[in-house]
């Protein structure tokens, strides 16, 4: 007879960290994240008022958690809707970016491009919980495609050619897999390659085997889980890596047989997207909570005291400016926003808030009077990769299979490519994306329709995809915007670690509303 604690040792021997946190969990004494449900709050909050800044997805989650306990809500959106950056572009959506010319979506009845975000993982379970709570019907999208298309401007002897992933996949691997055999053989390997071939060798198995720079070690890679997965504040935070399997015991159990390409961790095969758009989430909320919004409500001016927060705002229809008291407030506004409010903060929470940079990013979708990708290429969904500067992703529609027309995304870019084609009118955007599409699908420009863009730092309630953390900002900032400022406290994607992931702000607002609930029940 051996102790659990014992045995848990030589589990962590055999098997990593892993199998170990697996055990605890058949034992019930699991520690995984527990962002699979909103908190389990006792006790009310009649009688006490709450002010949301924001009617985001962060936002629109703690005003229904919130109201369920009692608390009265009001939700200060300065737009004329609700969803952050939870939206969907369809006929009749407009769009005005700052210094910019207003677009209007164009696209034929029932088609879409979800210009902000566009797929869940199996794995955000808070998203998950809530099309499953408002029954939000959700369709597959097809996140890998290995018949889909690599397209390499500068890629040498193989550039401009229009490649399949799973050739790259299946030949790089078997060319590799043919080199090592080959060295093990005849213990020769510095005379099969010459130096260069072996520089460049390395640097492939660098990257494909995601080895490390200082020792060319595996150490393990995000694509294969984590013992914790990463959620908002500091628990689970960046969550906790998984340990990879040992080599000998991979060999021995012959997996090579059935093998698969893994992914960044996010990045499943097989992801989640709900039925008619991704804002179908927003409205949902929004038809629950919607009575306690207060639209083109622009705020002006945050104060807090020892007893109460006052929130004034703009009324961008009419001009008039009002002033909110409440107990607390919940600001899920954007830091790069935030940054420009009047507020009476601390000089240290003040400095916090500037230290978080924004990602620039932009996105493009592009109509297409016929499904080309599916009629000349059989290419169901997934997405097109390229060096073309500028485009980085297409992706092709995993909905509406077979039908006429279709919606493609024409690029996805970050940083300075998104910078630079944003300074683009929208019409040279779609001329752009369109030139670059058609070198890869013969058919592109003689099936374009409509485009609609969207640069998200030039958008004024937003100035930013999503917050850009580094080392540093995590280090010193974040626990500080953790901890809030008196009576108000911040939620948003920028305050997890699924930052550009709606399962960030989910979850960043049920640990601050849980915060809030603890704080006026004392």
């Amino acid at each position: 007879m051996i102790s659990r604690r014992d045995f848990l040792y030589r589990a962590a021997a055999v098997g990593g960290t892993g199998l170990m946190l697996n055990t605890m969990s058949a034992w019930g004494m699991g520690i995984e994240s527990t962002m699979s449900a909103p908190p389990v709050l006792g006790g009310s909050g009649k009688g006490k008022k709450v002010v949301i800044l924001g009617a985001g997805l962060a936002g629109m989650t703690a005003a229904f958690e919130l109201g369920k306990l009692g608390y009265q809500c009001q939700v200060l959106e300065a737009r004329a809707f609700a969803g952050g950056r939870c939206q969907t572009a369809r006929k009749g959506f407009a769009l005005t970016e700052l210094g910019g010319e207003e677009q209007r979506c164009s696209f034929d009845q029932g088609h879409y491009i979800n210009h902000g975000p566009w797929r869940i993982p199996l794995h955000h379970q808070s998203t998950l919980h809530y099309t499953r709570l408002f029954e939000v019907p959700l369709e597959v999208m097809v996140n890998d495609n290995d018949h889909s298309i690599v397209y390499l401007e500068n890629g040498g002897p193989l550039a401009r050619q229009r490649l399949r992933p799973a050739q790259i996949k299946a030949d790089m691997r078997g060319h590799v897999a043919e080199l090592l055999a080959k060295s093990v053989k005849s213990k020769q390997i510095d005379q099969a390659l010459t130096e260069q071939d072996q520089r460049l060798l390395l640097d492939y198995l660098a990257h494909e085997g995601q080895l490390d720079a200082g020792d060319l070690r595996y150490k393990g890679r995000s694509g294969r889980g984590y013992a914790v997965n990463p959620g908002a504040g500091m628990m689970p935070g960046a969550g906790k890596e998984s340990d990879p399997l040992g080599f000998k015991e991979l060999l021995e159990s012959k997996v090579g047989n059935i093998y698969s390409a893994v992914q960044d961790f996010p990045m499943q095969n097989t992801m989640f997207q709900p039925v008619g758009g991704m804002d179908q989430i927003a409205k949902a909320f929004e038809k629950r909570i919607g009575k306690n919004i207060r639209y083109r409500a622009e705020v002006q001016t945050i104060r807090h005291g020892e007893k109460h927060v006052a929130v004034t705002y703009k009324d961008t229809a009419s001009g008039k400016f009002t002033t909110v008291n409440a107990d607390y407030c919940l600001c899920t506004i954007p830091l790069s926003v935030l940054r420009m409010i009047d507020t009476d903060f601390s000089p240290k929470f003040k400095a916090a808030i500037k230290q978080v940079a924004y990602a620039p990013v932009g996105k493009i979708g592009l109509q297409m009077k016929r499904r080309f990708w599916e009629e000349d290429d059989q290419i169901y969904g997934g997405h097109v990769l390229t060096d073309i500067k500028g485009i980085n992703t297409i992706s092709l529609p995993s909905s509406s299979w077979q039908k006429q027309k279709g919606v493609l995304l024409g690029y996805y870019n970050y940083q300075t490519s998104a910078i630079e084609v944003s300074a683009m009118t929208p019409g040279e955007r779609a001329e752009f994306a369109v030139a670059a599409g058609e070198k890869i699908f013969p058919a592109y420009r003689e099936s374009f329709e409509s485009a609609f863009s969207v640069a998200w730092h030039r958008v004024q309630y937003n100035l930013g995809g999503w917050a850009d953390w580094n080392d540093e900002s995590r280090k010193h900032a974040y626990p500080v915007l953790l901890e809030g400022e008196g009576r108000v406290l911040l939620a948003g994607e920028h305050l997890s670690y699924l930052t550009g992931w709606q399962a960030g702000a989910i979850e960043s607002a049920w640990q601050q509303l849980a915060k809030i609930h603890e704080r006026a029940s004392a």
